[in-house]
């Protein structure tokens, strides 16, 4: 029964994304509203069953750790990634950085197309022997 919810709310979820993917503005709209709704939905339960601030710090805290949500919640992978290879925030690059950058992410992309190409051709050769 709970893999059915789970696959209908899936094959939901993947339509909706494909249909909002082509409206931006109204997606993150309703993204907004619906994260919005939820924490209100947290704050209001935690005010009703009198949860003190520090309990409230305590219980999200290990809440955040236990399912390794903390750091990335709060200063996100890409952040880390960029710190440790010592790399410019994007603010920081100059518009000659980031057009190199996505020249290199083309011809990257560009060489994997070979590649998948040529390994469809060799496939290819191998099951007419």
């Amino acid at each position: 029964m709970i893999k059915r919810i789970i696959k209908f709310f899936d094959k939901l979820e993947d339509k909706t994304r494909g249909k909002l993917s082509h409206y931006p503005i109204i997606y993150a709209f309703l993204g907004g509203v619906g994260v919005v709704l939820f924490w209100r939905g947290v704050w209001h339960l935690a005010d009703d069953i009198n949860l003190g601030n520090i309990i409230s710090i305590i219980i999200g805290t290990v809440l955040l750790l236990i399912t390794g949500v903390f750091v990335s919640a709060f200063i996100g992978s890409r952040l880390i990634i960029s710190g440790l290879i010592g790399e410019k925030k994007l603010s920081e690059k100059a518009e000659e950085e980031i057009e190199t950058e996505e020249t290199q992410l083309k011809n990257l992309q560009s060489t994997l197309e070979r590649v998948e190409k040529k390994i469809s051709d060799l496939e290819a050769g191998v099951g007419k022997e």
